[in-house]
C-alpha cells in the first residue's frame, strides 16, 4: 500500500527493520535535547505529515526496549491518527521511571503501525443476545 508523506524532518523516512515488522520506528525531530523527568510528559515532534487512505489509521505505540529499560512509554497508547488528519505527527511520551531520560534529536521514540479499521452503523435495540460470559467483567475468569 502506498501512503503519501511529507518529511519536514532532517531524518530519513521511517523504514521497516525486517521483512516481518508490523511497525516502523519514528524519530524525534528536535533542535535541543529534551530532559524528561520522572512522571513528566512531553509532546515530541517527528516532522512527518501523512495522507492515509480512508479506512486506515496510524497507531502510535511504545517501543518495547524503551519501555522495559527506561520506563518510557506512549501516554495514550495506542495513539490513533485518523485518515483525515493532516497535521504533524507528534508523540505524547511519559517517563514512568524514577530516573530522568534524555531524548535526543533522531532518537527512535515510538513505533507506528498502519491498520485497517471499520466504521459501524448503530442499530438501537431493547435487548442483545446472551452469551456464556454474560456481564462478567474485569478479572471474572480468575487469576490462572
Amino acid at each position: 500500500m502506498e501512503v503519501k508523506v511529507i518529511n519536514k524532518s532532517h531524518h530519513p523516512l521511517p523504514q521497516y527493520a525486517t521483512p516481518y515488522s508490523a511497525g516502523v520506528d519514528l524519530r524525534a525531530n528536535i533542535t535541543d535535547s529534551i530532559i524528561l523527568k520522572p512522571l513528566e510528559r512531553v509532546l515530541v515532534p517527528t516532522g512527518l505529515f501523512l495522507e492515509l487512505p480512508q479506512g486506515y489509521e496510524a497507531q502510535i505505540r511504545p517501543r518495547s526496549g524503551l519501555a522495559f529499560k527506561h520506563g518510557l512509554t506512549v501516554l495514550n497508547s495506542p495513539g490513533t491518527i485518523d485518515a483525515d488528519y493532516r497535521g504533524e505527527i507528534r508523540v505524547i511520551l511519559v517517563n514512568l521511571s524514577n530516573d530522568e531520560f534524555v531524548i535526543n534529536d533522531g532518537e527512535r521514540i515510538c513505533q507506528m503501525v498502519i491498520a485497517a479499521h471499520s466504521q459501524v452503523e448503530w442499530i438501537e435495540v431493547e435487548e442483545i443476545n446472551e452469551t456464556e460470559r454474560g456481564t462478567g467483567g474485569f478479572g471474572h475468569t480468575g487469576k490462572q
